[in-house]
């Protein structure tokens, strides 16, 4: 597959499977009070923060803003990428417990078990150590079974999608001194063998977003979450 049509396959697999799906699920899922856990006091607080007003409006804005602008799509995103690249043939689902993905790195020529990560600032202080254990215990594993001959430190690795490497936390940094953190255009090259396909996609995806009809999303989602919870025995409002 060359680059202009493996850029078409990725952009249309997000638009349909990550933006319109998300679309769609706001709509369908997040604008109904069932789909939430409501923690009484904050709600409240967070709709005074929004309104001024402890309202219908504002404990649905309190609830709906964070779930599609934050949690919802960000949950979705490593779990589609993932997907992603195995339904498009750019990489194998790993056969080894804790990596996302195996690929042959089109620079080094040589097998690469992945761990998949979305941006440079997505890991966490107590993330550092489990994870390098994880490499080092299947690499210890691997070479006692002689099942991957040859196998380095090097061939495990974190593909962060999206950012540069001046960008990464001191976290990534950590595991980077044992096991290589590839990240942003670096990562794209190596996974697809095209040197300035990140270039690219980054371009494809702002057309693709810039025609998405997102008009009335927030607005419709709201209203409706709000119209529940008016008549909800869970609140009381004066």
């Amino acid at each position: 597959m060359n680059e202009k049509e493996l850029l078409k396959n990725i952009v249309e697999y997000f638009n349909i499977n990550i933006f319109e799906n998300h679309i769609k699920a706001s709509i369908s899922t997040h604008s109904k009070l069932k789909s939430y856990n409501i923690n009484p006091i904050i709600v409240k607080y967070l709709s005074k923060v929004l309104e001024n007003n402890y309202s219908p409006e504002g404990v649905a804005k309190a609830l709906f803003y964070p779930r599609v602008l934050g949690t919802s799509i960000n949950t979705s995103f490593g779990t589609r990428i993932q997907n992603m690249f195995v339904e498009l043939g750019i990489a194998n689902g790993s056969l080894i417990k804790g990596m996302d993905i195996e690929f042959v790195d089109k620079i080094d020529n040589r097998r690469k078990w992945c761990q998949l990560k979305s941006g440079p600032n997505t890991i966490n202080s107590e993330d550092v150590r489990p994870l390098i254990l994880k490499f080092t215990s299947t690499i210890h594993l691997a070479r006692t079974n002689k099942a991957l001959k040859g196998i380095s430190n090097s061939d495990f690795i974190v593909g962060v999608l999206y950012g540069e490497n001046d960008e990464l936390s001191m976290h990534y940094r950590a595991i980077d001194r044992t096991h290589p953190v590839i990240i942003g255009k670096e990562f794209w090259h190596r996974i697809t063998g095209f040197p300035n396909f990140y270039d690219g996609l980054v371009i494809e995806l702002q057309k693709c977003i810039n025609n998405l009809d997102t008009k009335d999303l927030i607005t419709i989602g709201c209203d409706t979450l709000a119209e529940e919870i008016k008549n909800s025995p869970l609140f009381q409002f004066n």
